[in-house]
């Protein structure tokens, strides 16, 4: 029994400071992730925060542009959302015609895929944009984002602007806004299992193991 209990509250210690595991229920990340993989998630490298308190442990990095982060989803705290950081605090962000510029910057980014590239439009969702927005009064009156073209937003202070790989199937910051840097729980760090859960077998996380990401590292 007290072998047990060591086991119990180092696995507690562990999944509490160090590392958790995490599974990608949707496509919002493809190609990067993919719905069925399971990954071991770095909750050390930005700060784990201690149970029951808003306060952190010391982090060695804080995220920076192109990294992929897991973090409390905005609207509901109790889901956890994997996305890649775009803006920084203090950054300006924006998309023309489904390019991202940061800073005025073309950002180069060969990890995103798009799956429904004609299909740009507005949301309504978009309308928190207006309130960051880069302008005139005026300008914030005519403001009209779609999926494709928005901004440009200056990213508040301790706050991040991110988006999902996928960028014709992902909710993300477009639709509800930053994501607060009390928020973050984590960056990824390898897939430790996967499988097609599209096919329609009735063990695919036995029969359709993607055996070629099996301890594929995420960047």
């Amino acid at each position: 029994m007290r072998s047990l209990g060591m086991a119990v509250v180092l696995f507690l210690i562990i999944r509490t400071f160090l590392l958790e595991a995490f599974q990608i229920p949707s496509g919002s990340m493809e190609r990067t992730l993919l719905a069925g993989d399971f990954l071991f998630v770095n909750k050390a490298v930005y700060g784990a925060q201690i149970p029951g308190t808003n306060a952190r442990l010391p982090a060695f990095h804080t995220p920076h542009r192109g990294d992929v982060m897991v973090f409390a989803y905005p609207k509901d705290p109790t889901l956890s959302y994997v996305k890649r950081v775009i803006g920084e605090p203090g950054d300006v962000v924006e998309m023309r015609q489904s390019q991202v510029y940061v800073n005025g910057r073309a950002l180069e980014e060969s990890y995103v895929q798009r799956v429904d590239p004609l299909h740009d439009g507005f949301d309504s969702e978009f309308n928190w944009q207006r309130e960051y927005l880069m302008g005139t009064q005026e300008q914030r009156r005519r403001y009209h984002p779609t999926r494709d073209t928005w901004g440009p937003l200056r990213v508040p202070m301790g706050k991040y602007f991110v988006l999902g790989d996928n960028r014709d199937n992902s909710s993300d910051s477009r639709y509800w806004g930053f994501v607060d840097q009390s928020a973050v729980k984590g960056r990824p760090l390898l897939v430790y299992f996967s499988y097609d859960r599209g096919t329609r077998d009735a063990l695919p996380w036995l029969m359709d193991i993607r055996w070629s990401r099996l301890g594929s590292l995420i960047r």
